[in-house]
């Protein structure tokens, strides 16, 4: 029978799974396959697997519960295998991966910080900073412009905004850095310019979090910082 594979642990690593539902809501509960020195987590893997909310929170109930007592590999939702020998399978010929990847990730979690500039607010910055911009501006309110003027005047914002967002993400980054082990970026959605998650040290997460909130404080209400954590440490794996 198939089966849902939720994550990879250590052979030790606790494994309280007691009292959770498995991804799907029915067939056999919760169960760890093992080889050698490592495990998986997995359950019977549903027929009509889909992303209903009910069964991504059951995978991510199954992430958190296992994170609170050690370093685990959380796979995605949606991963499943042909059977536990597949399962054993890949445990077998990954292992040296597996083990380094675990040894990396103990006594860390992951933290996914999003930042966005409010646009009125940047423009407004920039017509007051930008000497260009603002006397291109005052030619076209003043109707003195050239026709392609309008045209210039919006490369030239956007360049500068485009600029001024970069500078910024680099420094919250380059700011919380000695707080993390690692950290990877993804593509910003919508208004979002930074979108950013760090692998936080145990040890550190307090100054990490201390940081960020400075960070935040001293950028004002022009940037909203939103961020998520701790969470499975999902990007760094």
């Amino acid at each position: 029978m198939a089966v849902y594979v939720y994550s990879i642990t250590s052979k030790g690593h606790p494994v309280r799974l007691d009292g959770l539902t498995p991804v799907g809501g029915s067939g056999e509960s919760l169960r760890t396959v093992t080889n050698g020195d490592l495990s998986a987590v997995v359950s019977d893997a549903p027929q009509d697997l889909r992303p209903r909310r009910r069964d991504v929170l059951a995978h991510q109930e199954v992430q958190e519960r296992l994170m609170a007592d050690g370093a685990v590999l959380p796979l995605r939702f949606g991963f499943t295998a042909p059977d536990e020998d597949a399962v054993r399978g890949v445990l077998e010929d990954r292992a040296e991966e597996f083990r380094e990847q675990l040894k990396n990730l103990e006594g860390c979690a992951e933290y996914h910080l999003k930042v966005s500039w409010d646009e009125d607010s940047l423009l407004r910055r920039i017509l007051d900073e930008n000497d260009e911009v603002r006397r291109l501006n005052e030619e076209i309110r003043g109707g003195s412009a050239s026709p392609d003027m309008p045209l210039v005047l919006g490369e030239l914002i956007s360049n500068e905004v485009q600029a001024r967002q970069q500078a910024l993400g680099a420094g919250i980054v380059e700011a919380l850095r000695p707080f993390v082990r690692d950290d990877v970026a993804t593509a910003p959605a919508g208004q979002d310019f930074l979108s950013v998650s760090f692998l936080v040290d145990d040890a550190k997460e307090e100054m990490f979090l201390a940081t960020q909130l400075s960070l935040a404080n001293q950028v004002g209400e022009e940037c909203d910082f939103r961020l998520r954590g701790p969470l499975p440490p999902y990007s760094f794996v």
